[in-house]
């Protein structure tokens, strides 16, 4: 992305680092030359600019895709300036239609104040909690009433509105549109107006949205905000975004060893992909690990390093490294120090279970012939050592029994 910079304009080294900051990672940024003279200002002034993440809480955790703007706020704190992390307890009542090509079912209250709650405490996880302002947007979209809502909708036009993608999409193909959803781009653009939003940050399918709340603002006669669109991170499976409906994703609150694992398992080329987006390395030293892996340099090295900074930064350089440890115990072979109990009667003295009994009764398969199957492709492990007999039965005792690379079990047979 290029810079462009009024030629008479003085900018200090303070302001050329917080536009480089702004803009690393980052797929756009509306307008250069206006979050520029913002900051200017603000360093002229003393006054901190004001920068806006809403978030609505649509599921109960935070997962890492989360943490690609989140990032970029705490950095920017960093620089003196105010966040405000905007809970869309109202805005979650309608429903996102960014991206859809259906209506998405609104939630209920409870299930939106019941992941409400768990939402700041995570992100508390990136942010500076102590120098973040949290909002709600029902604060003044409850009390907007019909009158207002009217006067509100009215700043905006239908033609403006089907020219986002998502709705022009649908009402070519025939695919029915909510008048609700109209009205989630209208209050999002509002939480703006009432923040006094300097810069919005938000997903590169949050766009329109963020370009609502610019005109918004000049509506009610306020200086536009900026806007900085990050890039969309890719789930574990490197096709699709990020997201705990698609299952790959990684949890925030994720337990140490899994979290490890899981960066671990990505691929090497979606690994280049996620390390501007989520590490706190520079720009140079991530260029030359690239550098080292085309030169011959094993890429799990940096896959690792990437493995513990995110680890260690969700939970500490103690975790990081055991669950580094126990990776390598795993992939050697090795048994985990922490892995669940089962305790199962066997009833009459002298009784025995077959293995696809044992492990559909762990919970480790959902059948014997499942269990079979997996025996059949080396799967299964008792103790640490492959399970060939699909006829194999174990009496009274403990064992650990191991399914693929990640599931492991302790039980006891008595």
């Amino acid at each position: 992305m290029t810079q462009t910079l009024p030629p008479d304009t003085f900018v200090s080294e303070r302001v050329q680092e917080a536009m480089t900051i702004t803009l690393r990672g980052a797929e756009s940024l509306l307008l250069q030359d206006e979050w520029l003279k913002k900051l200017i200002r603000s360093e002229a002034t003393g006054t901190p600019l004001r920068i806006k993440l809403g978030l609505d809480p649509t599921a109960p955790d935070i997962h890492i895709g989360h943490t690609v703007v989140l990032n970029k706020m705490r950095q920017l704190q960093d620089l003196g300036h105010t966040v405000i992390f905007l809970i869309g307890d109202f805005t979650s009542l309608i429903g996102d239609p960014s991206g859809r090509n259906t209506t998405r079912p609104p939630l209920s209250r409870e299930q939106i104040d019941a992941n409400a709650e768990t939402y700041f405490r995570q992100a508390a996880m990136v942010l500076d909690a102590d120098k973040t302002e949290i909002r709600y947007n029902s604060e003044w979209c409850d009390v907007l009433g019909s009158r207002g809502l009217i006067q509100l909708a009215s700043r905006y036009t239908v033609a403006r509105m089907m020219e986002r993608n998502d709705f022009h999409n649908r009402f070519h193909a025939g695919i029915p549109i909510g008048i609700h959803e109209f009205l989630y781009p209208l209050m999002q653009g509002y939480d703006s107006v009432v923040l006094k939003s300097d810069l919005e940050l938000g997903g590169t399918d949050q766009k329109f949205n963020l370009l609502v709340g610019r005109h918004l603002q000049a509506e009610y006669g306020q200086e536009p905000q900026c806007i900085v669109t990050m890039p969309l991170l890719e789930g574990l499976d490197g096709v699709e975004k990020m997201s705990k409906s698609k299952g790959n994703y990684i949890a925030i609150s994720e337990e140490a060893n899994t979290m490890f694992a899981k960066v671990l398992s990505i691929s090497d080329e979606l690994m280049w992909r996620w390390y501007p987006l989520l590490s706190f390395q520079t720009d140079a030293h991530i260029a030359t690990l690239k550098t080292e892996v085309a030169a011959g340099r094993n890429p799990k090295d940096a896959k690792v390093a990437l493995a513990r900074e995110i680890t260690t930064r969700f939970h500490s350089a103690a975790a990081a490294t055991a669950a580094e440890q126990d990776f390598i115990n795993r992939s050697h072979g090795g048994i985990p120090d922490h892995i669940p109990e089962f305790h199962l009667s066997l009833g009459e003295s002298g009784a025995v279970m077959g293995i696809g009994a044992l492990l559909k009764s762990a919970g480790l398969t959902a059948s014997n012939s499942e269990g079979h199957r997996l025996i059949e492709g080396g799967g299964v492990r008792v103790d640490a050592s492959v399970v060939t007999d699909k006829g194999l039965k174990l009496g009274a005792g403990t064992y650990v029994l191991q399914v693929g690379k990640r599931k492991f079990i302790r039980v006891k047979l008595g």
